[in-house]
């Protein structure tokens, strides 16, 4: 197969392209897993995290991002579909977290008010954060804000020396990266006792699945400190997802069906029960529901409960069947991942 899957053609046209491609995956289809797990069909458990994704602008251009985003891409979030996001959380208690994400969320003109709303109707935010969008001129005071609002920053660092990192992040991303994580330590994250948490998401350069997280946390904590001097407060291990542009890696590298197969071979029951799309619910740019941030990236909006944040219905998401697809073994291989990383010990 020639060429990119997103490149050929329009968004729609390409999540059509890639399920097609993981359907076809000589793998057993993911229900089957599921129902030998008796897990089928996967419910949600509640809704407790509201995850929204402004959109897929960013500074960066990463070859493994699963959202295609980079910084020619125009699929935003307005100040209309941000203020429905806010009606929603507040009609829906049960949800004590908010999960702005991205492409590099904080370029979204209404980021700075998503923070604020949520935090005044007393809700936990995170902030998937790129780290390099911390030193753009346009954000030099980002830093100071997500302090003064006490967001949880989760950053993407692909390995704690400069090679993997810049392979598949781009040219000097690494140096950028470490003065970012300076400038937040000097703020008080990563410091253990300021309550201002910045956790570090690893997730592996190849086609293979990550290692254990504790151990992997232990070696990124120890190189970080002794090369660079910096710290953060815990790592969290990421499989990647075979969708976008780590789809196109797999296809052009003829890795694509050994991947899945790995994925399969590795699917572990424990971490499908504790999958995190089973408490979540994902917002798109446009208003568009998700079972996730993965299921969103390939169109596959909620199937059971209103599938637009303008007809919000947190009982009715609460109670829905969860839609799964053959890239859910992403989620469930080994210890599982998710975006807190690891789902078992």
């Amino acid at each position: 197969m020639k060429g990119s899957l997103q490149s050929r053609s329009s968004p729609l046209a390409a999540a059509d392209e890639q399920r097609r491609v993981l359907a076809a995956a000589a793998v057993p289809p993911f229900e089957t897993a599921l129902a030998d797990a008796d897990l089928h069909p996967l419910r949600a458990t509640g809704v407790r995290v509201l995850q929204i994704n402004v959109g897929k602008l960013c500074n960066q251009t990463c070859g493994h991002c699963h959202v295609d985003a980079g910084p020619d891409r125009r699929e935003r979030m307005t100040r209309e579909t941000a203020e429905l996001c806010m009606a929603a959380l507040e009609s829906a208690p049960s949800i004590d977290t908010v999960d702005i994400t991205g492409g590099a969320p904080e370029l979204n003109q209404s980021f700075r008010f998503l923070v604020e709303r949520s935090r005044a109707l007393g809700r936990n935010v995170i902030d998937r954060c790129n780290l390099t969008v911390l030193l753009l001129p346009s954000q030099a005071d980002l830093a100071g804000f997500l302090a003064a609002h006490r967001v949880r920053v989760i950053a993407s660092l692909p390995y704690h020396r400069p090679a993997q990192t810049d392979a598949q992040r781009g040219e000097g991303v690494f140096e950028k990266s470490i003065a970012a994580i300076r400038k937040l330590n000097a703020l008080g994250y990563g410091d253990g006792s300021s309550g201002l948490e910045l956790d570090l998401v690893y997730n592996p350069v190849g086609a293979f699945l990550p290692p254990r997280q504790q151990a992997i946390e232990a070696q990124f904590r120890r190189e970080l400190r002794a090369r660079w001097d910096v710290a953060f407060d815990r790592l969290f291990t990421i499989t990647n997802m075979p969708i976008s542009r780590f789809l196109d890696f797999l296809i052009a590298s003829g890795n694509d069906a050994a991947y899945l197969q790995r994925l399969a071979g590795a699917f572990n029951p424990a971490a499908a029960a504790g999958v995190m799309c089973r408490d979540m619910v994902s917002v798109g740019w446009d208003g568009a529901l998700y079972d996730c941030d993965f299921n969103q990236m390939l169109d596959l909006t909620v199937a059971t409960a209103p599938a637009h944040v303008r007809e919000f219905d947190a009982d009715a998401l609460a109670a829905r069947t969860i839609t799964t697809g053959n890239h859910c073994y992403g989620c469930t291989a080994g210890a599982g991942s998710s975006c807190g990383g690891s789902v078992v010990p």
